[in-house]
């Protein structure tokens, strides 16, 4: 009796430890998956990254259409002969010199080069910003596509468990069925492997479960030895069955939304001004100018100005001006490289032509996807309504000698899988309803509830 009470508690104890174990696991949000993943994404931080350089390029070309100022200063000593200007006379000796200068330089007129240059660095910009946008959509459609396939891998592991339980249930049924004389002894063995056959399947749902949590660790970037559980979505599934969809308006909203697609476009305006930035070179230049400095030196073994006379009032110098330049000849050196500029910019033209089709490709792909996934679940739902009544009849039939193990064995097999079909198609139609926001441009944060 003391042994049986030690027993009794030993497990008592093993119980409740697993359930702590099983609560203090660290459980994960589906917009909490999305946050995490948008801070720790790889190509959408190096994404940023350019964003950053792109912003300082625009800046920095708007400033260059302004004049350019810079100072100089230098202060040496000669050393033998050299002609002193001060004096008007050779000097064999020592001479310090000191000098300084503020130059200033305007271009006046470059063939709209610098112009061009900023025009493009403003649709780099712009481009590089939309891509920003859909690399995060990128990471909210991949990390939703892991989470929800946990999700499932979850139900799918509590059906597995059901099904253990209906079998180890039905084996004990059939085992005392044995002793009393009424079932057969094969029916006994049969019904052994099921249970065993069930157990299988629910130790490969967990492992299942297991490497999708380490592919969606891998996806959001956290360390995957820690294990957690991903909790379920409070999700109305029957708000997306009655959602109706109207190709003609998702077409639309693509259209005006794709960030692709926009990155594309400005891509292509950027490459239009690179190009004509490249032409613009042909063209003369004329620059404007204006220059202003003065100097000091000192002749040891010679009376001196002070330092206040020569640096203030003698040695000033002011210049200004302008200068023109006509390129003649470079070595076709500027005709290259308009030449690869207009092929990047033909490219370009290529590029965005392309994204135009691939964005109503996508768009009819989602939502013929959707419409199937949503013909599929109501099919499933049915399915396992059929499926269920059905196995509560062959029950009967079975328990009352009218079937046999085999039939019985087939209607819980088509049940199990009903109830996984079913599992599989509501996952399914959520994650089709992002894919349609996501072939639209449309999909953010808040549409993950």
């Amino acid at each position: 009796m003391n042994k049986r009470i030690f027993i009794v508690l030993i497990c008592a104890f093993a119980l409740t430890k697993a359930v702590a174990q099983d609560n203090a696991m660290p459980k994960l949000t589906f917009k909490e998956a999305i946050k995490i993943g948008l801070q720790n994404n790889v190509l959408l931080s190096q994404q940023k990254n350019q964003l950053e350089y792109t912003q300082i390029n625009k800046t920095s070309s708007l400033l260059q259409l302004g004049p350019s100022v810079d100072a100089s200063a230098s202060a040496y000593r000669a050393d033998g002969n050299s002609f002193n200007q001060n004096e008007g006379k050779v000097v064999n000796g020592k001479i310090d010199y000191i000098g300084a200068s503020i130059d200033a330089y305007m271009p006046v007129f470059n063939g709209l080069n610098v112009l061009n240059q900023h025009r493009q660095a403003n649709n780099l910009n712009e481009s590089q910003l939309h891509r920003v946008n859909r690399s995060t959509q990128d990471v909210i459609r991949d990390v939703a596509a892991q989470y929800l396939t946990c999700l499932l891998d979850q139900e799918l592991i509590k059906i597995d468990e059901e099904n253990v339980a209906t079998q180890k249930l039905q084996y004990e049924t059939i085992k005392a069925q044995v002793d009393l004389g009424s079932k057969a002894e094969a029916d006994l063995y049969n019904q052994e492997y099921q249970v065993k056959n069930a157990e299988l399947l629910l130790v490969r749902s967990r492992n299942k479960l297991k490497n999708d949590i380490a592919t969606l660790a891998l996806t959001v970037q956290i360390d995957p030895t820690v294990y957690f559980q991903v909790e379920e979505v409070d999700w109305d599934i029957n708000t997306l069955v009655a959602d109706s969809l109207s190709m003609e308006e998702l077409l639309a909203v693509a259209e005006n939304r794709r960030s692709d697609l926009k990155a594309a476009t400005y891509s292509e305006k950027a490459a239009r001004f690179g190009y004509a930035s490249f032409k613009g070179r042909y063209m003369p230049n004329l620059t404007a100018g204006i220059s202003y400095g003065s100097k000091y030196n000192y002749i040891y073994g010679d009376p001196n100005r002070t330092f206040n006379q020569q640096f203030t009032e003698d040695n000033t110098n002011l210049s200004y001006g302008l200068r023109l330049t006509v390129p003649i000849f470079y070595g076709l050196r500027y005709r290259a490289q308009a030449a690869q500029s207009k092929v990047l910019y033909e490219n370009a033209k290529i590029t965005t032509s392309n994204a135009e089709v691939t964005v109503k490709s996508d768009v009819i792909r989602a939502v013929q996807n959707f419409r199937d996934t949503k013909t599929s679940y109501f099919a499933s739902d049915a399915q396992l309504r059929a499926a269920d009544m059905t196995y509560k009849l062959e029950k009967e039939r079975y328990d009352l000698g009218m079937s046999n193990m085999v039939q019985l064995t087939t209607t819980n097999q088509a049940l199990v899988k009903a109830k996984g079909d079913f599992q599989s198609a509501k996952y399914n139609l959520m994650f089709q309803k992002l894919l349609i926001n996501y072939a639209t441009g449309t999909l953010k944060i808040e549409d993950i509830p």
